[in-house]
């Protein structure tokens, strides 16, 4: 939520991607279900920076709980994933984007629960590929036409939006069993591409 004071709980200059950019603003993290006949809210958590988190008389004002410490985005979100999951919500998978993607931990939260992933990564998010030590993925893919497959990533408001799709495979993490990959998605009209991590 952008905002213009700095009362609100839990406000500060911080990326948001309401904006897309660093803004003035509250920022929470939710958890949402999907299924066949819609989706709905689960659960949320307030994101609560270090500059709240370390000021008692601006908690105090504010009423913030003694107990509410600091938390990492991406551990609110395994907080909120461990109680639907423990709580009996029906799930088989959990997406989200690159700052959920980049933890380690969030990835082996999601996975301890027997459940896979479809999170985005940043273009210098390092992976290890079986049997090479540094290819040049996105330049292996690219010539190799026949790995892409274009598919519809829903509709939008000008009708189905298409992009081309390639996936590899990658090393499993630490202490991991299962099938780990790296899908790539290419806007086949600009060719940017987006990288994510999936179990």
């Amino acid at each position: 939520d952008l905002k213009k004071g700095t009362a609100t709980v839990g406000v500060q200059r911080q990326y948001t991607g309401t904006a897309g950019r660093v803004e003035n603003a509250q920022v929470a993290v939710y958890l949402t279900l999907v299924a066949e006949r819609g989706h709905t809210f689960v659960d949320r958590a307030l994101y609560l920076p270090h500059c709240w988190v370390d000021d008692p008389e601006r908690r105090d004002q504010a009423g913030v709980p003694d107990d509410v410490a600091f938390a990492t985005k991406p551990a609110l979100a395994a907080e909120m994933i461990t109680r639907a999951v423990t709580g009996g919500v029906p799930a088989g998978w959990v997406t989200g984007d690159e700052v959920y993607g980049a933890c380690p931990n969030l990835r082996a939260t999601i996975r301890s629960h027997g459940l896979g992933y479809v999170l985005a990564v940043a273009s210098n998010h390092r992976v290890t590929y079986p049997g090479a030590e540094e290819p040049d993925l996105a330049a292996d893919l690219a010539r190799t036409a026949l790995r892409w497959q274009r598919l519809s990533a829903g509709a939008g408001a000008k009708g189905l939006r298409y992009y081309s799709w390639a996936r590899t495979p990658i090393e499993p993490e630490a202490g991991s069993i299962g099938h780990h990959w790296l899908m790539i998605r290419r806007n086949d009209t600009t060719g940017e591409l987006a990288y994510y991590r999936c179990y």
